[in-house]
């Protein structure tokens, strides 16, 4: 289907659909190791290739990316700080860190719940770092859902756009056959080079210009 996904994922997909979506984005969101992202681009591009609705993808991640945040960030809430004083270490979070993130989270857990489902640390862990270090769950609720659904769409559009252009591709290739299709190819490389040239001389010719 895409080379962004495992046989794993494709099969995932192809069985349980949407369900499968929500489910790994929701897991990943715990701070599980998890390719939700991936999983995210690649439903995306089977909706593209006209399997799936481009809505009920966005949907479906971005539903699991909430519900998973919220839990994440309730286990982090009642018990988080002892689990990360206890274990921390082994995922390299050490009392310093924890120190010094609940200092930041008072003053940016807004932006660093929204900008942290955009990366892949930040993206399993900040739910559970934003309840251990008691961000207000109103605050958190607000800037998980905005993070949340811009970063379902932003991806889900990403993916979609990226299987239509592999049906229009096939499409094209269908038409002219390959042989029109590397011709075309060919021109279109000639003409960028052409036109590379013609600003290249016009940037040479300025300075003289101005001089004159």
């Amino acid at each position: 289907m895409t080379p962004l996904a495992s046989p794993e994922i494709i099969h995932l997909l192809k069985t349980y659909g949407y369900l499968a979506l929500g489910l790994g984005v929701g897991v990943e969101s715990l701070g599980i190791p998890f390719p939700g992202e991936t999983l995210l681009v690649a439903a995306a591009v089977y909706a593209g290739l006209g399997h799936l609705a481009i809505g009920g993808v966005i949907t479906a991640a971005a539903s699991g990316a909430i519900i998973g945040d919220n839990i994440g960030y309730i286990l982090g809430l009642y018990g988080g700080k002892r689990f990360l004083v206890r274990f921390g270490r082994y995922i390299k979070i050490y009392p310093e860190h924890l120190a010094y993130a609940e200092k930041y989270f008072q003053k940016h857990g807004g932006k660093t719940v929204f900008f942290g489902r955009f990366v892949a640390f930040l993206r399993m862990w900040s739910a559970l770092l934003a309840g251990a270090n008691n961000m207000s769950w109103r605050r958190f609720l607000f800037y998980n859902a905005a993070g949340g659904i811009a970063w379902s769409a932003f991806y889900g559009i990403l993916g979609y756009l990226l299987g239509r252009n592999v049906i229009l591709l096939a499409r094209i290739l269908h038409a002219i056959g390959i042989v029109g299709f590397i011709t075309l190819f060919v021109a279109l490389i000639i003409v960028i080079v052409a036109w590379r040239r013609v600003l290249r001389d016009i940037e040479v010719r300025l300075p003289g210009e101005k001089a004159g």
